[in-house]
């Protein structure tokens, strides 16, 4: 990448913004510290502050804008995927990404975020955002689904949980070990539940029929409760009357 490339991404004046300000918490604390001190220290005025970063909170993450265009980006890009929930995780890893480029800024952080409430309140919003971002994705591939709202959001909150579990669990390890492989396990989990399963997983059920053994089929009215369906398989394979409601 080129110096000029990098300017773009990343203008100096940004980035001297956010070490002035984080050398700062580290020294005074993030309540004791004002945008006042933050400017002074690296050198700049008010309006340069403003003209970056919306508020104080802004400053301790930096990068979530950037981050966020390019997981919506990157969902964009191949709209059609073959396995919704497989892309969904991929989009997830953009996050990663993002954390694992300045591991010692991350854990910084990460510690300063624990002890102060509103920088939690504030993590917690783009957290939510980086969720949205997943749901709309899968509730646009879900479409005529009668569950699809629902199967996405549950989704959506269940990949932000598994990242964001294995994550935090890097940033108190401070930085150590392999980002990548802890985050990509959790997110094995995800897939393994919600994403697309291989034609083999109804083996059993598929050498039956190849075997000629009889096949039973239930018919059962939209709407009707899960455990009597399972009841009346259950019953005209000969299993028993099944499970009541309670």
């Amino acid at each position: 990448m080129s110096s000029g490339e990098t300017a773009v991404e990343k203008p100096p004046m940004r980035d001297a913004l956010v070490a002035a300000a984080f050398e700062l918490f580290l020294e005074r604390g993030y309540e004791q510290t004002t945008i006042d001190d933050i400017v002074t220290l690296a050198g700049v005025g008010r309006r340069s502050f403003f003209r970056y970063f919306p508020a104080k909170e802004g400053v301790v993450f930096p990068d979530h804008e950037r981050c966020l265009t390019e997981m919506t980006a990157f969902l964009d890009a191949d709209a059609r995927d073959a396995d919704p929930v497989r892309r969904v995780c991929d989009a997830a890893r953009t996050v990663l990404r993002m954390y694992a480029e300045n591991p010692t800024f991350s854990v910084q952080r990460y510690h300063l975020t624990k002890k102060v409430p509103g920088l939690r309140a504030y993590e917690l919003s783009v957290v939510w955002r980086y969720e949205r971002a997943l749901a709309g994705y899968l509730r646009a591939r879900f479409t005529g689904d009668p569950d699809g709202a629902l199967r996405a959001d549950v989704i959506a909150a269940a990949v932000v949980a598994a990242h964001n579990n294995a994550l935090r669990c890097w940033l108190r390890s401070d930085g150590r070990g392999d980002a990548s492989a802890t985050v990509d396990h959790a997110l094995r989990q995800v897939q393994a539940t919600f994403g697309a399963r291989p034609a083999r997983d109804a083996g059993p059920l598929a050498r039956d029929c190849r075997d000629g053994e009889d096949v039973v089929v239930v018919v059962a009215r939209r709407g009707t409760p899960l455990w009597r369906v399972v009841q009346q398989v259950e019953s005209a394979l000969g299993g028993g009357t099944g499970t009541g409601s309670g």
